[in-house]
């Protein structure tokens, strides 16, 4: 799934060029097709392709995982969801096996939302606050510090890995960039979140901050056929890297499974604390 690093790639994409695509700010909608109707969250198809068109992009944003199209009119809410990518083509050009929705924008170009798994979801809404509204803090934001996130640990009882994927606790991580700075943090996933004392929350802090930036600053990861261009994965610490020395002491990377989710340790660097 395309986590904060991803979906930040795509926005800047979708907003400046980048990606093999073209910039869509300022493009006027034209004409909408939507060739899945369950990728359509809200509101009904007809509604949709009515309100839609001859609106102008004016904007293009991000919370979280979601992309945000700010129109003349309203907000296109996105969710790329398990395998959603957005793609600028030429309208000239065929429709991919999977698209599920394409606008038609002047310039003669398509904005195409490919999805082979049909997980992705979207909202055409007057008020992004009315999908959003539940989200947790933007981990990159000023407003996101250490002592914010402390007392957001001590509010909880919960193990670390699965409290840090709960996006109403913070926004955009997801198993990639968790697991990474976990390590960084030196912090084992199973660890309760209400036992951290100050200086390990900051310590987990600087490394949320540091592992998304960082994955930022390398157009995210590119790990299967779903999100193209990226390369932080070339440079993952611990995440599927299993039976690899550790970067920072050698130990074989160990693999376990909490919560159903895949996760990726170094267990001399990050140990589970008894008590």
């Amino acid at each position: 799934m395309p986590e904060l690093p991803e979906v930040e790639t795509i926005r800047r994409a979708l907003a400046y060029g980048g990606r093999e695509g073209s910039p869509i700010l300022g493009r006027q909608v034209l004409k909408t097709h939507l060739l899945w109707e369950r990728t359509l969250a809200e509101p009904s198809p007809a509604e949709f392709q009515a309100r839609l068109a001859g609106q102008r992009i004016q904007d293009v944003g991000r919370r979280g995982k979601f992309l945000l199209l700010h129109l003349s009119q309203g907000t296109l809410l996105i969710h790329l969801r398990m395998s959603g990518d957005l793609l600028v083509e030429p309208q000239a050009a065929p429709p991919a096996a999977h698209h599920r929705l394409m606008l038609d924008l002047e310039g003669e170009l398509r904005l195409a939302f490919n999805d082979p798994r049909k997980f992705g979801r979207v909202w055409l809404v007057a008020d992004p606050a009315s999908v959003l509204s539940d989200l947790g803090p933007e981990p990159l934001d000023g407003d996101f510090t250490a002592q914010g996130l402390y007392g957001r640990l001590q509010a909880h009882r919960r193990q670390l890995k699965p409290l840090l994927l709960d996006q109403s606790f913070i926004a955009g991580l997801g198993n990639i960039y968790t697991d990474e700075a976990l390590h960084l943090a030196k912090l084992h996933p199973l660890t309760i979140s209400n036992a951290l004392d100050y200086i390990q929350a900051e310590h987990l802090w600087r490394s949320i901050r540091q592992v998304l930036q960082e994955g930022i600053d390398r157009q995210g990861a590119s790990i299967d056929w779903v999100y193209r261009g990226g390369d932080f994965q070339n440079y993952f610490r611990v995440y599927q890297r299993t039976g690899d020395p550790c970067p920072q002491c050698g130990a074989p990377i160990q693999r376990l499974v909490i919560g159903q989710r895949g996760t990726h340790i170094c267990p001399q660097c990050q140990p589970l604390e008894q008590g």
